[in-house]
């Protein structure tokens, strides 16, 4: 458990040491934030703001799970490189987005197709990978079962399990992007899925059926790791969210929410709780289902049933303060993560 109690503190103390000189070099750079001119007017004063942010945290979970392996003298796992290798790759993906967009001065930063082969030859690699390596009891670090708060149903096989293991790393990484356009709303959030998950990664190690044996034990390959992994990203987010909450100093940019996003699908899918990462990560969805109403309202009425999506726009052009829908949609993203977590333990308490 010391790990991730270490993994936890040294990702706070390097984003919040870290993200100040990190602010100070891109601000020296001139990499700053572009300002749609048709969102809300009160944005406009956030034009210029240093973004590519993500690189703060990405850096401070490396960081964080290096340096807690060395003081522990632990090994790392395949199940948390895993999740760093998906987070790490997607973050640059983001990153070279980020970086024609404001660079370059290309408005739409990579082109579709270019941004997206390269979320597939990421989420692709690491599908491959984490249906191998199995432990001394056959565990992967992922399974070809759907699965809920443990795995169920009939075997997919690999290559229906890759297109489900992209559908939710694209979908995710989707999810985060929608939801960073207010100062802190994004991490925030973030902050309390990782949290969850490092709940969950401790439940399961405490359950494992490598150590209790019984018949509500968990078979998930390294759940101890993949807590660390989830309290590193937590605590870095954390530190981040010091710079990153209203109003904001840096913005984490797409380098940051297409990272986090890989980060969440890698942690439900290794430890096994695919399906209900949608309600721990209940406001990412909601916030993604506004896009989907709204253009397939448009679509095929030719009205929009919002005044502006993703979601959090419309109640700001409603006349709600940025602060005031950032606060109230992390009430929301709270409940969400509790009752994610309390299901988890249900569902447990059900089997024993």
């Amino acid at each position: 458990m010391r790990q991730i109690l270490f993994s936890g503190v040294i990702g706070l103390f390097l984003t919040l040491v870290g993200t100040p000189l990190l602010i100070k070099l891109l601000a020296r750079k001139g990499y700053g934030q572009y300002i749609r001119d048709d969102g809300p007017r009160d944005h406009h004063s956030k034009r210029g703001t240093p973004t590519m942010g993500g690189i703060a945290f990405i850096l401070a979970t490396l960081i964080a799970y290096a340096l807690t392996k060395l003081l522990t003298g632990e090994d790392p796992t395949i199940s948390g490189v895993l999740v760093l290798f998906l987070m790490a790759g997607m973050g640059l993906v983001g990153f070279l987005d980020d970086y024609i967009k404001i660079v370059k001065q290309r408005s739409l930063g990579l082109r579709a197709k270019a941004k997206m082969l390269g979320q597939l030859v990421v989420g692709i690699a690491f599908a491959v990978l984490a249906l191998n390596f199995k432990d001394l009891r056959g565990n992967a670090p992922a399974s070809d079962r759907l699965s809920f708060t443990q795995d169920f149903g009939w075997q997919i096989g690999p290559v229906l399990f890759v297109i489900w293991a992209l559908f939710m790393i694209l979908a995710m990484s989707n999810g985060v992007n929608l939801t960073d356009g207010l100062d802190g709303l994004a991490t925030g959030a973030s902050v309390m899925v990782f949290g969850a998950y490092t709940f969950i990664g401790i439940w399961q190690y405490q359950e494992s059926c490598a150590i209790t044996g019984v018949r509500s034990c968990f078979e998930v390959r390294d759940p101890l790791d993949l807590a660390v992994v989830a309290a590193a990203l937590m605590g870095a987010c954390f530190g981040f969210l010091w710079w990153n909450t209203s109003p904001a100093k840096i913005f984490m940019g797409d380098t940051g929410s297409l990272a986090l996003g890989g980060a969440l699908a890698a942690l439900a899918i290794l430890s096994r709780t695919e399906l209900l990462l949608a309600i721990l990560g209940g406001l990412f969805v909601l916030i993604t289902m506004s896009v989907v109403i709204q253009v397939g309202s448009f679509r095929l009425t030719g009205k929009r049933v919002f005044k502006m999506a993703p979601l959090q726009h419309h109640f700001e052009l409603k006349g709600w303060s940025e602060v005031l829908v950032v606060v109230r949609f992390w009430i929301i993203q709270g409940m969400c993560a509790i009752v994610g977590v309390g299901i988890f333990y249900a569902a447990w308490a059900a089997r024993k």
